[in-house]
């Protein structure tokens, strides 16, 4: 009798082995992953597919979904860019009025430039901001600090060049770049740490002269990780060299969160704006944690939709519980690209593309943040933290 069971076994696996979608594949354990060139298609049962594989670059399937869209050109209401990067808009008064043109297309009313500039670059380009007859309330200046060669004597130095930038017209400091902490040197040759105590008078002056610090720091953390097939910033690391980091070469992404948030912590008076929501929109209930603990801190949303709208919900939570406490900014100017956030944060659809591949092998959807908070994101918290700004003519 078990002899007939087991022949008709075999007999019934080898028909199923036979027939399309039949159980060709490779068993293994629970918790194992399948084999290079395998995917699971049964419970614990891999198999290849009997077409040569394309590559991550060349699958792109055309999704069946059919669903409401709803493409958003121009944001609801007016915007301010906290995280502006024009270049060669801000070297002409044609440059500013190409500039103009496209801010009216996307609807965002100020710029912010945050290139980090500093003396008589930020003079040059004050002056011409302010001789423009049309962009002169339209786009305001950060000033930048340089941070290398930290030691005796630097920080009278620097906090006498802020004061000097500032009369000058800036309104904040930043963008405070990545190369701070990461690379960064001190006069002796060491790694300038983020929270180096040498550095509390310029954060110090900022609380003084009432302006908002804008600090970049560190990356994805996933540029830190092994560049393998589990990496989902494979292709981006891939296409970009220059943006990953060795363990013997830089210090790790936990070190630099350290370092970051003890400074933040040390300096409670001054207002620190972390850009890309600190490289935590993948983990909103750590930067979740570090809005409670520090009531000094503000995020900005730039280059990191695609972890905003990959967790709609979530995502909708954060954005209510912290709206007088997230600033819009979107980092590359490229005006084809802000209706991507206009879209995410003004509607409700599912499953849309984002604009890089590169970063994202997911799709967005709508987080349909409510008109009182979009107003907040989109140019009341930025107006309020930066008194340099133009204050009026926003809509209640």
């Amino acid at each position: 009798m078990r002899l007939l069971i087991a022949l008709l076994f075999v007999s019934l696996t080898s028909h199923l082995a036979a027939q399309p979608g039949g159980n060709r594949g490779t068993p293994i354990k629970a918790g194992e992953q399948c084999p290079p060139g395998m995917t699971e298609v049964r419970p614990r049962n891999c198999q290849a597919p009997t077409l040569p594989a394309p590559s991550i670059l060349d699958y792109r399937p055309r999704s069946t979904l059919v669903a409401p869209a709803h493409t958003v050109p121009k944001a609801k209401f007016p915007a301010i860019d906290y995280h502006g990067h024009p270049s060669v808009q801000l070297s002409s008064a044609e440059g500013l009025d190409q500039l103009g043109t496209a801010l009216d297309g996307i609807n965002v009313r100020v710029m912010v430039v945050a290139n980090n500039t500093s003396g008589e670059p930020l003079q040059r380009a004050v002056a011409a901001i302010r001789a423009h007859p049309t962009m002169k309330d339209r786009v305001r200046m950060l000033t930048g600090i340089d941070f290398r060669g930290a030691g005796p004597g630097w920080a009278e130095k620097a906090v006498a060049q802020l004061e000097a930038d500032v009369a000058a017209g800036a309104v904040g400091v930043g963008e405070i770049g990545k190369g701070f902490g990461l690379n960064t040197k001190k006069a002796d040759g060491t790694r300038l740490k983020i929270d180096d105590p040498e550095l509390a008078p310029i954060w110090d002056a900022a609380a003084r002269l009432k302006i908002p610090v804008f600090i970049h720091t560190a990356d994805p953390q996933e540029f830190w990780q092994p560049i393998d097939y589990s990496n989902e910033r494979w292709l981006e690391l891939a296409l970009f060299p220059g943006r990953r980091y060795p363990s013997e070469e830089y210090p790790a992404f936990e070190t630099l969160m350290t370092e970051r948030d003890n400074m933040l912590r040390r300096h409670p008076k001054t207002t620190f704006v972390i850009a890309h929501m600190g490289w935590h929109a993948n983990d909103l209930g750590r930067l979740g944690k570090m809005m409670d603990a520090l009531p000094n801190l503000h995020t900005e949303v730039g280059a990191v939709l695609y972890d905003i709208g990959r967790q709609p919900r979530a995502a909708h939570d954060f954005f209510v519980k912290y709206q007088d406490r997230v600033l819009f900014g979107k980092d590359s100017f490229q005006p084809e690209e802000y209706p991507y956030y206009w879209r995410v944060f003004e509607t409700r659809d599912d499953y849309f593309d984002y604009y890089r591949d590169y970063h994202a092998s997911w799709k967005l959807y709508g987080i349909d943040l409510p008109d009182a908070v979009l107003k907040k994101v989109y140019f009341a918290n930025a107006l309020r933290i930066t008194s340099g700004l133009p204050q009026t003519g926003w809509p209640r």
